[in-house]
């Protein structure tokens, strides 16, 4: 369903990480299936690979996603790299 959309998203990647070196850019991509549902304020940070659970699961609440959006702005622990949110 999100093909087209994340295959852009990962040629902007490249684009970034390739042409502006001189650009503070923090990338935040979201689990495999990210959905409305509850924030319930607890997920999982990682690096530059899709994150899942011991079952293969990948997903994330909009709601939770946005707390680790502005949590990302707020400490900029991230600046020059990608990094994955999930449960």
């Amino acid at each position: 369903m999100y093909k087209k959309e994340s295959l852009a998203q990962g040629d902007l990647l490249e684009l970034v990480r390739s042409e502006f070196q001189d650009l503070d850019w923090t990338y935040i991509s979201p689990a495999a299936v990210i959905e409305p549902g509850e924030r319930t304020g607890t997920f999982r940070l990682g690096g530059d690979q899709l994150l899942a659970d011991a079952e293969g699961n990948s997903r994330i609440t909009a709601e939770d996603y946005a707390v680790a959006l502005v949590d990302e702005l707020e400490k900029g622990a991230a600046i020059g790299r990608r990094i994955t949110v999930a449960y």
